[in-house]
């Protein structure tokens, strides 16, 4: 399990998400993307579609690559079950390079599923900030929680952020903006800091705009966490693929970050090795 409050540098999540599109090569291959460019995990989102999916919704037809559809069809057929999820555990955990693995839960069934596995975090995803029950839930676990804050109100992150609180230890919290994909102008990073000051704990930035730049800059602003989605190719079919970043943009992001973290240095004040000689032959005393 992961300790937020304990974290070195920056945390870097791969959010495949739902962009394998149900297909285990695809999401092997991020895996794999992700294990090699360096980032720290991987994370996937599980559902129950029976249980998640709006009931005026569940018969809408939809046309996708594999033929015309219900709705609820579509998202059964691309949920990962038991055997996917045996099969991603093991591949992430190989003894030669690991990498972590978690899940968004979306419903309580979802969670106990994703707790049959040895998982660093759970995963409260926007949408589920004001499910307290699930949140409880999760909290009683006590496996360390992360919870993002996109379309909520300050009540309701205080709310969830309470229970948790109340059942377990400080969750790590993730300002975001749910639109897919996210304007620049409504992003404002400048929670962040404010995030840090109200909640006193690991505060990270879940990205869904295009480009890498505000990601960097939530680093410099205090980010501990960061989490993109990421996609094989954004021209690909599905919800979230024109919000993600492609292999290259992952490795992007990686050395971007890399450079803040070299240029914000810590708040200590030192002479460095560069500045002695040029104090040696500028300085008054």
């Amino acid at each position: 399990m992961i300790d937020f409050e304990k974290i070195n540098g920056v945390h870097l999540i791969a959010e495949i998400g739902i962009n394998h599109n149900g297909d285990l090569k695809i999401a092997t291959r991020l895996i794999d993307a992700a294990r090699s460019i360096g980032w720290n995990g991987v994370k996937f989102q599980k559902r129950t579609p029976s249980i998640c999916v709006p009931e005026a919704q569940k018969n809408i037809p939809k046309s996708t690559p594999w033929g015309d559809m219900t709705y609820i069809e579509y998202k059964e057929k691309i949920e990962f079950g038991k055997d996917e999820y045996d099969f991603i555990d093991k591949y992430c955990k190989q003894e030669i390079n690991p990498i972590e693995w978690s899940a968004s839960i979306w419903d309580k069934e979802s969670l106990n599923f994703i707790m049959n596995y040895e998982i660093p975090y759970i995963k409260i995803p926007s949408a589920m900030v004001t499910n307290h029950e699930l949140i409880k839930e999760a909290s009683i676990s006590k496996i360390p929680i992360i919870i993002s804050t996109g379309m909520s109100t300050l009540k309701e992150i205080d709310d969830a952020v309470n229970i948790i609180l109340k059942h377990s230890f400080k969750p790590c919290i993730l300002h975001t903006n749910s639109s897919y994909p996210a304007p620049l102008k409504d992003l404002n990073l400048s929670l962040i800091p404010m995030y840090k000051k109200r909640y006193d704990c690991t505060i990270g930035y879940s990205g869904h705009e295009y480009g890498v730049e505000p990601s960097v800059l939530a680093v410099a602003l205090g980010a501990k966490v960061i989490e993109r989605h990421v996609t094989i190719d954004r021209d690909m079919w599905g919800t979230d693929q024109k919000s993600s970043l492609s292999i290259t943009g992952m490795d992007n992001l990686f050395q971007r970050i890399k450079n803040v973290e070299l240029v914000i240095g810590e708040p200590k004040k030192i002479i460095t090795d560069g500045e002695k000689e040029v104090r040696k032959k500028l300085s008054y005393t």
